[in-house]
């Protein structure tokens, strides 16, 4: 197959590809696009033409020179120091190995903190309240400084995500009633696609917010899913902490032509379940 013509080359190397990784990697490949992906684990799926290379991020083993670098990588554990490992020196050795390369990173919206159910942008100055958004702020400026982007993601879910499900129907879980906690979602498949979108625009950005169309008081999205699965309605409680309410707008990423294949988590869900 021959190559289509991107504005960032033909070979491409995603660094930590898991779930969201192996689901862009799908999309290059009906490209044409040579992609190679750095992975810890052996065990590879199926993705027809995808070089594989086994390694940790943190320590790279040699990989080939390419034209773009997308980052994936998801730490193991909830640790800072772990979390530098991977977010910072790994990356900076990616950086390093492709001083030329178009690089993308899969950031998150952990970089900001709590606006009350305000709405969230590009342009809204990050406050991450946890070591996991300040790491990631870190990375970031590692990217812009490489003429790169990061895309912030909202809380990821899809095939193979189904924890909170599981705790609905197990009555674990707990949603604040009396003064809404608004969270974002985003499908796996459309982090993939909001990814694809960053590496394509031809005048990129140094930010993007990966986020659905639908930001949602938690207990309305919560409800909605118990309602779906047959499970009875949470209860009240706490909301989560380290994350902070807020409403995520994704126009940015919209104006790169990029929409979401599931522009509501609760219709997302529902089609899971």
């Amino acid at each position: 197959m021959t190559s289509m013509l991107t504005s960032y080359g033909r070979r491409v190397l995603i660094a930590g590809c898991g779930d969201v990784g192996l689901r862009l990697a799908r999309r290059l490949l009906v490209r044409g696009i040579e992609v190679h992906a750095l992975r810890r684990s052996a065990q590879v799926p199926d993705a027809g033409g995808l070089h594989w290379h086994q390694g940790d991020v943190g320590e790279p083993p040699p990989l080939p020179s390419v034209d773009a670098v997308v980052f994936t990588a998801t730490p193991d554990t909830r640790d800072e120091a772990i979390y530098r490992r991977v977010f910072v020196h790994g990356l900076a050795r990616m950086l390093d190995a492709n001083p030329d390369a178009r690089v993308v990173l899969a950031s998150s919206s952990a970089v900001y903190g709590n606006h009350d159910g305000g709405w969230v942008d590009e342009d809204t100055p990050p406050a991450p309240p946890g070591f996991n958004g300040r790491v990631l702020l870190e990375a970031e400026a590692l990217v812009q400084g490489q003429r790169g982007s990061a895309v912030r993601l909202a809380g990821l879910y899809g095939p193979g995500r189904l924890q909170l499900v599981e705790r609905l129907r197990a009555g674990q879980a707990r949603v604040p009633r009396s003064h809404p906690f608004h969270v974002n979602r985003i499908h796996v498949d459309d982090a993939a696609s909001a990814l694809m979108h960053a590496l394509d625009d031809p005048s990129p950005a140094p930010v993007y917010v990966g986020v659905d169309d639908t930001p949602l008081p938690m207990h309305e999205l919560y409800d909605a899913i118990a309602v779906a699965c047959g499970a009875p309605l949470p209860l009240e409680g706490p909301p989560p902490a380290g994350i902070g309410s807020k409403r995520l707008r994704n126009h940015r990423l919209r104006a790169t032509g990029w929409q979401p294949a599931w522009p509501d988590a609760r219709l997302g869900y529902a089609a899971l379940i």
